[in-house]
């Protein structure tokens, strides 16, 4: 045989092998079916939504991705005293660096980077500040300034010290508390849906808590359609669909948290300047990439507010967001310059 021919038979068998997958591929797609199963992590209800040939193997590739959400928790809760997120804040003030874990890493690298581009408006170590207002909607009355000044005084992204090299952080303000919560859960949620990925389930969702991972479009769809709710607010935009894959969404608002008093609604996203809940009454929306990146960058808008903010949606690629408020008396609805390319769903 000339080694000529034997190319060519190699080409051929190569060439017939992928036909032969593709096919293949095809119709298993077309015998699989949509599952959903949903579990409490991270303290709220978690869904995790694949396409599968059964419910065997959809239930066990599931158990998988809860799996590795328990593990993840783990690393970024602040409720448990033993996570790794805690023992770091306990090292606060003790002019000492702290090795963390590829995970913890990942994402306060990510935060110190988005504090930064925002000027504090995100901020990983408000964590003081933070569990004052989960006090206060459990008590249903305001922290006290004197209270919120000395949280205040014990926050600040500028006293996070990260070391890239040794891959340590230290906290450089005694007392300093982490809080993951604006960012950590995107992050989680993506973690999830990559491991749905490697198990050979890329057609898949894992949501939770106003945060979504979107994998490849269901066989035969653009897109996974998703809903944004309407704000509860009197003329408000009605609810809006839209088809999207392999990316992340997040929405943020004071519609679940919140403490009313006096007729005034106080966020549970705290505006790391002045310590105060936003009570701007805001519904965002951020589509990104990255599940950590929609995650904080929702709240960096709700924060700053749509003119601020959007300057920031505008220079990460491909980022878009909008902006559903009522400061007042009027209901007001702001888009991003990308969000009008996302596709809109019946």
């Amino acid at each position: 045989m000339s080694p000529r021919f034997h190319l060519f038979s190699q080409w051929f068998a190569t060439l017939t092998s992928a036909f032969f997958w593709a096919v293949f591929g095809v119709f298993q797609g077309f015998s699989e079916e949509r599952f959903a199963f949903e579990k409490a992590e991270m303290g709220l209800p978690v869904r995790v939504t694949l396409y599968a040939p059964d419910e065997k193997t959809a239930s066990a590739a599931a158990d998988a991705a809860f799996a590795r959400l328990e593990a993840l928790n783990a690393v970024f809760t602040d409720y448990d005293s033993d996570s790794e997120l805690s023992r770091l804040s306990d090292s606060s003030g003790q002019g000492r660096a702290v090795a963390v874990s590829p995970e913890l890493w990942r994402v306060m690298e990510y935060a110190q980077r988005i504090s930064e581009r925002s000027g504090g408006a995100f901020d990983m170590s408000v964590g003081a500040v933070v569990n004052l207002w989960r006090t206060a909607r459990r008590k249903k009355e305001l922290p006290q300034p004197e209270r919120i000044a000395d949280a205040l005084a014990r926050s600040g992204y500028d006293g996070v010290r990260l070391d890239r090299t040794r891959r340590t952080v230290e906290l450089i303000k005694p007392r300093m508390r982490l809080d993951a919560g604006g960012i950590a859960k995107g992050h989680m949620l993506e973690e999830a849906l990559k491991v749905l990925a490697r198990l050979g389930f890329p057609r898949a969702m894992v949501s939770g808590g106003g945060d979504m991972a979107l994998g490849d479009a269901p066989l035969g769809e653009s897109g996974w359609r998703v809903e944004i709710i309407a704000l509860d607010a009197a003329g408000a935009p009605v609810p809006v669909r839209f088809r999207l894959c392999n990316c992340s969404m997040s929405t943020s608002g004071d519609l679940y948290q919140r403490l009313e008093i006096g007729g005034k609604r106080y966020s549970h996203i705290v505006d790391p300047k002045t310590g105060i809940g936003l009570t701007d009454h805001s519904q965002v929306t951020v589509v990104a990439g990255r599940g950590m990146e929609a995650d904080a960058l929702s709240k960096v808008v709700a924060v700053l507010g749509p003119e601020a903010g959007f300057a920031i949606i505008e220079e990460t690629p491909g980022a878009a967001c909008r902006v559903v408020r009522a400061p007042g008396d009027k209901v007001e609805e702001k888009v991003s310059r990308r969000w009008g390319t996302l596709e809109q769903a019946p």
